[in-house]
């Protein structure tokens, strides 16, 4: 009896499984005929997002487009090497970030800014995500390698190694691994100068990277100052144990108006030539730096979130300025 009801049970779902398919393909051609994205859609969109978050995609473009500024400025035009010095940047700086979440996913899980990140949250493994970053890795070596040469493939594995090997592990020794881990700021830009025809000698690729240097100290450290609870929770050493807020609002001011005044070498360096640019970058840097001034008095109430977004905007700023500069100089 057992064995014919288990008998009648498979025959049952056998019987129901064309009439299934035939609702789920109905199902499909309503959502295609509705307008709805299809499941597979739906997938191939989740599947993206997971790698956009894993990547850290966002700051991936940032340091591409640093790239893509010195490019401009080095070559003063456009030419095929300039996508492909873009291209192996970008594959690096996602498999940088995606190696940096594999490294960290057990300190991620304790912060609740990034415990819903792919690993920790166990949307992917962390020998998948380790995968994931070697690909990028590889893949990004070989464009710029066979693209634009080996001193730009060099230089893309130093820019890795000063973020994955030096500045991660660092941040668990002291809270100022963001003065060494501040060189990789700098890297992209060499890349991108290098590949544009220029040399590393060059003063011009010294004051572009100068910049991108002293502004990464305040970037990392205000990021570090947002969330310093949570870094603290999660066993990293913070600024806050070091000082008061009175001194890290100071101190953070410094950086800022060092970052906003750094910007001025470039057209004294004859990085940037046209009236419009050099304008930009003045009116730019006056504007930073008189907003930085309220930390000098805000003591306990200042607010490292708003003073991060100001030092990120002034940046794409100053990028923006110098990517148009060799157009504005004709």
């Amino acid at each position: 009896m057992a064995d014919a009801r288990t008998r009648a049970a498979i025959w049952s779902r056998e019987a129901a499984l064309p009439a299934a398919r035939g609702r789920d393909a109905a199902r499909s051609s309503d959502e295609m005929d509705s307008g709805q994205p299809s499941s597979l859609t739906r997938d191939i969109r989740g599947s993206l997002g997971l790698l956009r978050v894993l990547t850290k995609f966002n700051i991936a473009v940032l340091s591409t487009f640093s790239a893509g500024t010195a490019y401009l400025l080095a070559a003063r035009s456009l030419h095929w090497e300039m996508v492909v010095a873009l291209a192996g940047t970008l594959l690096l700086s996602c498999g940088a970030g995606a190696l940096n979440e594999v490294q960290e996913w057990k300190s991620d899980a304790l912060m609740a800014r990034t415990r819903k990140r792919p690993i920790p949250a166990g949307l992917i493994t962390p020998s998948g995500g380790l995968l994931v970053s070697l690909l990028l890795l590889v893949g990004g070596e070989a464009v710029l390698l066979l693209g634009v040469g080996a001193l730009c493939a060099l230089l893309g594995a130093a820019a890795v190694a000063s973020y994955n090997f030096l500045y991660t592990p660092l941040k668990r020794v002291t809270a100022f691994a963001v003065v060494p881990g501040s060189i990789i700021g700098a890297i992209p830009p060499a890349i991108g100068w290098v590949a544009g025809g220029g040399r590393l000698a060059d003063g011009g690729l010294l004051a572009l990277s100068f910049f991108f240097f002293v502004w990464q100290i305040p970037h990392f450290w205000l990021l570090l100052l947002k969330y310093g609870d949570q870094y603290e929770q999660a066993g990293f050493p913070t600024l806050t144990q070091v000082f008061s807020p009175g001194q890290l609002s100071r101190i953070t001011c410094l950086w800022i108006m060092a970052t906003a005044f750094s910007s001025l070498l470039l057209p004294l360096f004859d990085v940037v030539r046209s009236l419009p640019s050099v304008l930009a970058l003045v009116l730019c840097a006056v504007g930073l730096a008189w907003a930085s001034r309220k930390l000098l008095a805000a003591g306990e109430g200042f607010s490292p979130g708003r003073a991060f977004m100001q030092i990120n905007l002034f940046a794409l700023a100053v990028m923006l300025a110098c990517a148009l500069d060799p157009l504005l100089a004709h």
